[in-house]
C-alpha cells in the first residue's frame, strides 16, 4: 500500500497489484466513504459476514462487511460490540505502526452500523502452523499486540500470510475485556524479552494516552471506560516486566479450534 492507483490504469495486472499500491490513509477513507456493492455472503462464519466491493474517485478493492446485527451473542462480551472492538484494535495498531491489521471502518452499510475491512488476498491453505519458522519478527509484534488488547480469539487462521509474503493478523474482535481473557496460539515467545524497538513504541502509545485521559483515538465512543482503563494497565505491566508472559497452567489459553 503506497499510492492510489485509477482504474484506467489497472488493465493487464492481477487483481490485487493496483490494492498493494495503496496508502493506508486512503483505504480508509475509501470505507468510511466510498459506494459499497454487497456481492454475497461468506460460509461459514460465526458471524454474519459479506464481501463487499468499495468504488472510491477512481479505485475499487474489495472489503469485508460485518454488520452489529449480525453478530452471534456471547456471554461473556457485551451484545452488538464486537464490530466497535475490531475498530478500536486497528486504531491502535495504526498507532503503534504494528502488527499489520487490514484497515477498517465502522460505518453504516446496508444491514446496520457494523466494521467494513480491506479484504486481504490470502494463501490458501496457509496459516501460522505451516509458516511460523519464517515471519519470527511479525509474530512477535502480533503476540505482543494480543497481550495488550487481551484478544480472547487469536486463531491460526487468524494470521494470514499474502502473495505478495505479508502477514496480516485479521478477526481482532474478542478483544479488550476488562478479565483476562488471553487465548492464542502463539506462545512461541513465552520468557523471553520484548525487543527495544517494540518497547518504545509501547512507551510511545503509554504518554499518548497518558496525555488524553480516557480520550484518544475516539477510543471512547468504541469501548467503556473500565475497558480503556484496563487497556492502559496492561501496558503499564507491559512496560515493567519486559518480558513476554508464560502461559497461567490454572486455565486453558489457547483457542478452539486452533485453526
Amino acid at each position: 500500500m503506497e499510492e492510489n492507483t485509477p482504474r484506467s490504469e489497472r488493465s493487464g495486472g492481477s487483481a490485487g497489484d493496483h490494492v498493494r499500491k495503496l496508502s493506508p490513509e486512503f483505504v480508509v477513507d475509501a470505507l468510511y466513504q466510498g459506494d459499497v456493492e454487497i456481492l454475497g455472503q461468506i460460509l461459514p462464519s460465526s458471524n454474519v459476514t459479506f464481501l463487499s466491493r468499495i468504488v472510491y474517485v477512481d479505485v475499487e478493492f474489495l472489503a469485508v462487511y460485518k454488520p452489529s446485527q449480525g453478530e452471534s451473542p456471547l456471554w461473556d462480551f457485551p451484545e452488538g460490540t464486537l464490530c466497535l472492538r475490531e475498530t478500536a484494535a486497528y486504531l491502535l495498531s495504526s498507532l503503534l505502526g504494528w502488527p499489520r491489521i487490514p484497515p477498517t471502518a465502522l460505518r453504516e452499510g446496508r444491514y446496520g452500523i457494523g466494521t467494513f475491512q480491506f479484504y486481504v488476498d490470502a494463501l490458501a491453505g496457509a496459516n501460522y502452523f505451516t509458516w511460523r519458522s519464517e515471519f519470527q519478527n511479525e509474530l512477535r509484534a502480533i503476540a505482543l499486540f494480543d497481550l495488550l488488547i487481551n484478544n480472547a480469539d487469536r486463531k491460526g487462521g487468524h494470521v494470514l500470510l499474502d502473495r505478495f509474503n505479508q502477514i496480516w493478523a485479521i478477526d481482532n474482535a474478542l478483544t479488550f475485556h476488562v478479565e483476562d481473557k488471553l487465548r492464542t496460539v502463539i506462545w512461541d515467545f513465552s520468557g523471553q524479552p520484548i525487543s527495544p524497538a517494540h518497547l518504545g513504541n509501547l512507551e510511545e502509545l503509554h504518554e499518548h494516552l497518558a496525555d488524553a485521559g480516557d480520550r484518544y483515538l475516539d477510543l471512547d465512543q468504541l469501548l467503556a471506560r473500565e475497558e480503556i482503563r484496563a487497556t492502559k494497565e496492561r501496558l503499564i505491566g507491559l512496560l515493567t516486566r519486559r518480558i513476554y508472559p508464560m502461559p497461567d497452567s490454572t486455565r486453558r489459553q489457547v483457542p478452539w479450534p486452533l485453526v
